[in-house]
């Protein structure tokens, strides 16, 4: 059985590694959002797409970018904490 403190800890890291995966993508929509969102303000333009299409365009970019930074997160805790965790380690 495991102990609570291992699992508190394992619950911990997992969720500082979801931080960590999903800081960049969301530091970048919220960036183009407040460019669009002041862009908008000042030329009162209004339309719905553009606040959708810059800002998806800049998500799937970064998240491009950052997809071997991602899995290579998400491997090196799987390999260090969880697989150790599962086969009794």
């Amino acid at each position: 059985m495991m102990d609570e403190i291992i699992f508190f800890d394992t619950m911990r890291q997992g969720l500082w590694v979801s931080v960590m995966i999903s800081f960049p993508i969301l530091t970048v929509a919220l960036l183009a959002g407040l460019v669009v969102g002041l862009f908008q303000a000042l030329t009162s333009i209004q339309e719905l797409t553009l606040t959708f299409v810059p800002k998806l365009a800049a998500i799937a970019l970064v998240f491009w970018l950052s997809m071997s930074f991602m899995t290579q997160t998400l491997v090196a805790f799987f390999q260090d904490r969880l697989i150790p965790l599962i086969m009794g380690g």
